[in-house]
C-alpha cells in the first residue's frame, strides 16, 4: 500500500504544519531537556534512546514512570519542560530548505501552523521570524489557545476555521502519530513525515494519507 504512495496527489485549499519536527528541527531541544532533568535529580548519564522516547510519551499523553524509576515524576517534568521550552527558543533550527518549501506551498494554499507547546503565539510568531518564516502563515496556534492536546482536533478545527476553508478541504503535515490521529478525527487529509521522532512504522499504523521524508517534497503530491 506505501508503495503507491507515488501516485497520490493530494487537493487542498489549506495546510496546517506541525512545528517541532515538521517546521523546525528541535532534536537538540529534546537532548538539552533530558540533560537538564537528569541532572536536576543529580544523574549525569542519559541514553540515547530516552532523549527521543520522553517527547514521544509526552505527546501521546503516555506516562513515563518506567523510563525515570525511583524518583519523583513531578519534579523531573517539571525539570524538563522548562529546560525545553528555554531550549526551543535557541536550540531548534529550520528543516534545511523550509523557507523554499513554504514559499511553494503558500503559493498554492493557505498555510497554518499548530504548535502544542505551552508557549504564547508571540514566542512563536518571534521565532518563525528569526528564520525567516513567520511570512507564510495566515495564522499560528500554541498549546495555550486550546482546551485539548492533539489527538484532539480541537486545535485543527481553530485553523480550518481562520482561514475559512472546509476542514475536508485541509491537510495536516506532522511528524506524530498524534498529528495523523487528529486530522482523522477532523476529517482532514493527512500526511506524516520522517524529519521528526517517531518511525516510519510507528506512523504506517495510523495509515495516514502519506508519508513524506520531509515537508520539502510535500509541493511535489499537491494537485
Amino acid at each position: 500500500m506505501w508503495m503507491n504512495m507515488k501516485n497520490t496527489k493530494l487537493k487542498v485549499e489549506g495546510i496546517l504544519l506541525d512545528l517541532d519536527g515538521t517546521v523546525v528541527d528541535s532534536k537538540e531541544a529534546y537532548l538539552e531537556a533530558v540533560k537538564a532533568a537528569f541532572a536536576s535529580i543529580g544523574r549525569k548519564t542519559v541514553d540515547a534512546k530516552i532523549v527521543t522516547e520522553i517527547p514521544k510519551r509526552l505527546e501521546q499523553n503516555l506516562p513515563i514512570n518506567d523510563i525515570v524509576k525511583r524518583i519523583d515524576v513531578q519534579k523531573f517534568l517539571e525539570a524538563y519542560l522548562n529546560a525545553y521550552y528555554q531550549a526551543t527558543a535557541v536550540k531548534t533550527k529550520p528543516i534545511p530548505n523550509i523557507s523554499e518549501t513554504l514559499k511553494k506551498l503558500s503559493e498554492k494554499a493557505k498555510l497554518a501552523l499548530i504548535t502544542m507547546r505551552y508557549v504564547s503565539k508571540e514566542k512563536i510568531v518571534k521565532e518563525l521570524e528569526n528564520f525567516g518564516l513567520a511570512k507564510y502563515f495566515q495564522f499560528v496556534i500554541t498549546a495555550l489557545d486550546t482546551h485539548y492536546p492533539k489527538p484532539s482536533p480541537e486545535a485543527l478545527i481553530k485553523c480550518a476555521k481562520q482561514l475559512g476553508i472546509q476542514m475536508g478541504e485541509c491537510a495536516i503535515v506532522g511528524d506524530s502519530v498524534t498529528d495523523v490521529r487528529a486530522g482523522k478525527t477532523a476529517g482532514a487529509k493527512t500526511v506524516a513525515v520522517l524529519s521528526g521522532i517517531f518511525s516510519r512504522e510507528e506512523l504506517e499504523r495510523e495509515k495516514p494519507d502519506l508519508i513524506l521524508e520531509s515537508v520539502n517534497q510535500l509541493p511535489d503530491f499537491l494537485e
